[in-house]
């Protein structure tokens, strides 16, 4: 059993998306005891389904709210109680301690969940000493909840002090990389001025002794006018050379660049964006870049009438696609898509590209790389 958690988008689409939702099947432990009895009581399988219909809701509950609340009223301690309270009746129910012990390790403290376990595994006892089911039942289920109590819960402080310490490691890359671009941001600063300060008091200075010798030395003035010039071009292209690697781009930005692009060849372009979806700057300025050759490639090769381009993020990975309808084709890839690969290979991810009908790419980045 595994600690339900929220998805990286921390949606509610996202957390209804989710595999945890998987885990309440261990709950089918519950009416297996009445089922495979031979002659069950009257009121045994009402039992059963009281306590599933009870624990599904706590756990939906619990999964939908997400890992950082802490549920000790609304979750550990009702799934404790049910499962104390049904055990005597049907050992089977003894689960429900597994699911509080899942639930404690994925809120609480160690010293708390240490605390939670040694409770729960007096209460499965308990349960069992007063249980009605004979044996060797009742020592089966009582045996197997009490083991799994601690491995579980143990297992699940373990996974949430791995993600802790995941986020926090992110946390420290996001911060180290705002500090780096600022750093270079203030570096750039410093060397337009400089630079800038120096090269246009050259031009003005030239371009005022060129205004006063048109009309005294024409060959003159034309000689400065051609340094003016030559001035110039040098100072853009230092310009161009400081700020080379700074400036970055962002999806949203080609997004709307994309509209204008294919707005202006005629093709129609559906989107479907994430806003609450947050990129680290390097691989959004990645994916931006893949959005606009993937566009590039649209509007000029594909014939395409409609273009879609979606991003979105599960548990695991960052997935961008652009999709046209065009007339697709297998020709060999040009050095765009050659370089794009090599780019996205760096962050861990992958480029696929299908033109069987129309033509599709899609990219993708681990999550660990790519969400903050």
């Amino acid at each position: 059993m595994t600690v339900p958690r929220a998805a990286a988008a921390g949606s509610l689409t996202a957390r209804l998306r989710t595999w945890d939702w998987v885990y309440l099947g261990y709950l089918l432990f519950v009416p297996a005891q009445p089922y495979f009895s031979p002659r069950p009581a009257w009121w045994e399988w009402p039992l059963a389904i009281a306590v599933c219909t009870a624990t599904a809701a706590l756990y939906a509950a619990k999964l939908l709210r997400g890992p950082a609340a802490r549920h000790v009223w609304t979750a550990i301690v009702p799934m404790a109680a049910i499962g104390t309270l049904a055990t005597p009746f049907n050992t089977n129910a003894s689960v429900l301690l597994v699911y509080a012990a899942a639930v404690v390790g994925d809120t609480l403290s160690w010293r708390e969940a240490r605390l939670w376990f040694a409770a729960l595994t007096v209460l499965g006892s308990a349960a069992a000493v007063v249980s009605r089911v004979p044996m060797p039942y009742r020592l089966w289920g009582f045996v197997s909840a009490s083991v799994l109590i601690w491995v579980i819960g143990l297992l699940e402080l373990r996974q949430r002090d791995r993600r802790q310490e995941w986020e926090n490691q992110r946390l420290r890359t996001s911060q180290v990389e705002l500090l780096a671009t600022l750093a270079e941001r203030e570096r750039i600063a410093r060397d337009l001025h400089d630079l800038l300060g120096h090269s246009l008091t050259a031009v003005v200075m030239r371009a005022q002794l060129t205004k006063e010798l048109v009309p005294v030395d024409p060959e003159r003035a034309r000689a400065e006018a051609e340094e003016i010039e030559r001035n110039a071009r040098e100072a853009l292209a230092a310009v161009r050379s400081t700020v080379t690697g700074w400036r970055r781009t962002t999806v949203r930005s080609e997004l709307e660049a994309a509209r204008r692009a294919l707005a202006g060849t005629g093709v129609s372009l559906g989107v479907d964006y994430d806003d609450g979806l947050l990129l680290v700057a390097a691989v959004e300025h990645e994916l931006g870049l893949a959005l606009r050759e993937a566009v590039t490639n649209v509007a000029r090769h594909a014939r395409a009438s409609h273009c879609r381009i979606g991003l979105d993020a599960d548990e695991k990975r960052v997935q961008l696609v652009i999709a046209d309808d065009g007339i697709g084709g297998s020709a060999p890839e040009g050095t765009g898509l050659t370089g794009l690969r090599e780019r996205i290979a760096k962050l861990g991810g992958v480029v696929q590209r299908s033109g069987s009908a129309g033509t599709t790419l899609t990219i993708t980045v681990p999550l660990e790389a790519a969400a903050r």
